[in-house]
């Protein structure tokens, strides 16, 4: 989550102890907690209002799809793959040499 480990989180547990001390910490704790809640309502409203506002057609949308980051990636890979499947070549009657077996040679063509 956010790249914090444990270590990080225990410093971060005795900073505010030592500054907010023993007493209001639970009050703080709880208020984030709050917080935290209310954004999530928050951001899953908007969600709600924007899939309302375009129609059934983008009934699964989510807001990280919107990421401009998200969209490149999607973008690049889905050229990447278009790329590699151009790049095969598509001939008739080929198939894989079997064990030991020799590739064909052309006298002609070398």
């Amino acid at each position: 989550m956010f790249g914090v480990g444990l270590p990080e989180l225990a410093v971060i547990a005795f900073v505010a102890v030592l500054v907010f001390g023993p007493d209001r910490l639970p009050d703080l704790a709880r208020q984030a907690g709050q917080m935290l809640r209310k954004a999530r309502q928050f951001a899953d409203a908007a969600r709600d209002e924007l899939r309302e506002e375009l129609g059934p057609e983008y009934a699964d949308l989510e807001l990280r799809d919107l990421d401009p980051r998200t969209i490149v990636r999607k973008h690049i890979i889905e050229a990447m793959n278009d790329a590699e499947d151009d790049a095969r070549p598509k001939r008739k009657g080929l198939r894989p040499l079997k064990a030991g077996e020799l590739p064909p040679y052309d006298v002609e063509a070398t």
